[in-house]
């Protein structure tokens, strides 16, 4: 996981643009030694000409897109939803501290055994 902190005045954009995204996945492929399977919803960003150019070359990664809204199906819905309960009640004064707590909370998902297979369970769906 990563996080990106958006200064507003800045020119920067608000979001993980094509190559955060794709630094992102050569990264965790790095990191996994393995080939990936990525669930992607239809971002614009996750559906660019660039990302399915810089897709096509990595023949490690393939992709597959959620239908157009359907946060039932993503699992990163839950993901999130958990995260938000978990910081419901954190009085961050600065976005370093929030940025800290999330990477904290997030760091301690990832270690709990089963918890992302889980979320993919809960999901219904089976893998291609």
């Amino acid at each position: 996981y990563r996080t990106l902190t958006y200064r507003r005045g800045v020119k920067e954009s608000k979001g993980f643009r094509e190559r955060e995204l794709i630094a992102l996945l050569d990264a965790a492929h790095q990191q996994l030694g393995g080939p990936i399977l990525l669930v992607w919803d239809k971002l614009s960003t996750h559906r660019s000409a660039r990302i399915r150019r810089m897709i096509a070359a990595r023949t490690w990664l393939r992709v597959y897109y959620l239908p157009g809204y359907a946060p039932e199906l993503n699992p990163v819905e839950k993901v999130w939803s958990v995260m938000k309960r978990n910081l419901a009640n954190l009085t961050a004064t600065t976005a370093t501290t929030l940025n800290t707590a999330v990477k904290n909370r997030l760091k301690r998902m990832q270690h709990r055994t089963g918890l992302i297979d889980n979320y993919l369970t809960a999901t219904g769906l089976r893998p291609p």
